[in-house]
C-alpha cells in the first residue's frame, strides 16, 4: 500500500514491523528480566526473547542466553535439570518447608495436607518465571545431585544438669469436632452437626502423616477415633501405627491423650503427660473418663519422640483427616472438624504461660547431618565417622575411656 509493505503478524525487518520487505521474523515476547524503567518508573515490560535471548530471523525462535529456557526465554534453567532426582518448578510452585505446619500461618487455618507453596504469599513479577529444583527423597543440593545422609543427635553433647528429667521433642495435635461457632456456643447449650460422641460411634478413622529428615513420607494405617474409655488403647494404636511405619523412620514414640472441653482456647499441653513411666498419668488429664456432648468437644495429643531414630527436632506430623474411599490408601472415612480451630506445632515440652500459648523449653537431643562426629559421603549418601565413633549417623562412641 502506496509502495510500503504492511507484514503479516509476526513478520517484518527486525522490529520494525510496518516496513521493510517482511523478510524477517519477530519472536515471542515476555517480560523482560532486565530494562530500562520508563518516566512512570515502569519495568519489567514486554521484551523480545525477555532480554534474555538473541532472535533468530529466519526461524523466529529465540537462542536464550545460559540459565535460561522456553519460549522468549522466560523462565530460568534448573541446575543441571535437577540430576535426575528432582522435578523443576516455579517460585510460586516451590514449597514452603517439608510440611504445612511449618508455614508460621498455618494455625489460621484447616488441616492442610501438603506444605505451603510461595504462592500462597508470593505475588511478585517472576512467580512463574523464575525456577528451582524440588528434590526427591534422599537428595539434596540446588541441582539435587548429591544424597543425604542419615541425621542424629551429638553424642558428645551433655545436659547440664544429669538429675532432672530428659527432654525430649513433643509435638501437639487437637482434633476439635465441629460443634458450630464457637464464638456463639456456650458450654451448656452445644449443638451443631458433629460431636465427639459422633466421631466415636461411627468409628471415624483418620491417618498420620511423618517426614523423615530424608525427606520421606510415610502414613500410618487408619487410627478409630476413640470413645468413652477407650483413650487407653487409642494411645496404643497410635504408637504401634507410627512405629510400625517402613524402615523404622520411628523407632520410638511416646503418645498421650486427653479430651478438651475449652473450645481449643488455654490448652495447657505441659499438663498432658509426656514423661515416659508407663503409669496411669501417661493417659492425660482425664484417663480413661467419659465425655459428654455439653463439655467435651475435642481430643488433644502429646506424641514424643523418645527413639534413636528420632532423636531432636523433628519435621511436623500431618492430619489425614479427610475421606479417602475406595481405592484410595490408607482408605478413611475422615472426621467432621472445626474449621480453622485446630492445633497441630511442635514445642520441646511446652509449658502454658497463662495466654493459653505455649512456650518453649529445648530438647536435650539435637539432630544434625552424621551426628556431627563425621562426614557425609553425598556420593553414597553415607557417614564417614571421625575416629572412635561409628553408627548410621556416628552416634556409637568405640573408644574406650
Amino acid at each position: 500500500q502506496n509502495g510500503i509493505c504492511a507484514c503479516y503478524d509476526n513478520w517484518g525487518v527486525g522490529l520494525s514491523r510496518d516496513s521493510g520487505d517482511c523478510s524477517e521474523r519477530i519472536c515471542p515476547f515476555e517480560f523482560a528480566w532486565v530494562d530500562t524503567p520508563d518516566e512512570h518508573g515502569s519495568h519489567h515490560k514486554y521484551a523480545e526473547c525477555s532480554n534474555r535471548g538473541i532472535c533468530d530471523r529466519e526461524s523466529g525462535e529465540c537462542e536464550c542466553f545460559p540459565g535460561y529456557e522456553g519460549k522468549a526465554c522466560a523462565r530460568t534453567a534448573c541446575p543441571n535439570d535437577c540430576s535426575g532426582h528432582g522435578r523443576c518448578k516455579a517460585i510460586e510452585d516451590m514449597p514452603w518447608g517439608v510440611t504445612a505446619g511449618d508455614w508460621a500461618q498455618s494455625s489460621l487455618d484447616f488441616f492442610d495436607q501438603k506444605a505451603y507453596t510461595f504462592d500462597s504469599a508470593y505475588y511478585k513479577w517472576d512467580k512463574d518465571k523464575t525456577m528451582g529444583c524440588v528434590c526427591d527423597p534422599q537428595y539434596t543440593d540446588v541441582d539435587c545431585s548429591k544424597r543425604m545422609c542419615q541425621h542424629g543427635n551429638d553424642i558428645m553433647d551433655q545436659r547440664d544438669n544429669l538429675l532432672t528429667a530428659r527432654s525430649f521433642h513433643v509435638q501437639h495435635i487437637l482434633l476439635q469436632a465441629d460443634v458450630g461457632s464457637v464464638y456463639q456456643q456456650t458450654a451448656g447449650a452445644l449443638g451443631g452437626p458433629t460431636s465427639l460422641a459422633s466421631l466415636a460411634t461411627a468409628k471415624k478413622t483418620f491417618a498420620l502423616s511423618f517426614t523423615s529428615k530424608m525427606n520421606e513420607t510415610f502414613t500410618t494405617i487408619p487410627l478409630v477415633f476413640p470413645g468413652n474409655g477407650e483413650l487407653d488403647i487409642f494411645t496404643k494404636a497410635v504408637e504401634s501405627a507410627l512405629e510400625s511405619l517402613p524402615n523404622k523412620v520411628i523407632d520410638d514414640v511416646h503418645v498421650a491423650a486427653a479430651f478438651e472441653s475449652s473450645f481449643g482456647y488455654g490448652m495447657d499441653y505441659a499438663n498432658l503427660d509426656t514423661t515416659v513411666d508407663n503409669t496411669a498419668n501417661d493417659l492425660g488429664l482425664d484417663g480413661n473418663a467419659a465425655y459428654d456432648n455439653t463439655n467435651e468437644v475435642g481430643l488433644y495429643m502429646n506424641i514424643t519422640f523418645t527413639g534413636e531414630n528420632v532423636q531432636g527436632p523433628q519435621n511436623l506430623l500431618t492430619v489425614r483427616h479427610y475421606l479417602c474411599g475406595d481405592g484410595c490408601t490408607p482408605k478413611l472415612s475422615g472426621l467432621e472438624l472445626e474449621f480453622g480451630t485446630h492445633v497441630v506445632n511442635s514445642t520441646d515440652i511446652g509449658q502454658n504461660d497463662g495466654s493459653g500459648w505455649n512456650t518453649h523449653r529445648g530438647s536435650d537431643y539435637n539432630s544434625y547431618e552424621c551426628g556431627r562426629r563425621g562426614k557425609c559421603d553425598y556420593t553414597t549418601g553415607q557417614c564417614e565417622c571421625f575416629s572412635g565413633y561409628t553408627g548410621l549417623a556416628c552416634g556409637t562412641i568405640t573408644s574406650l575411656v
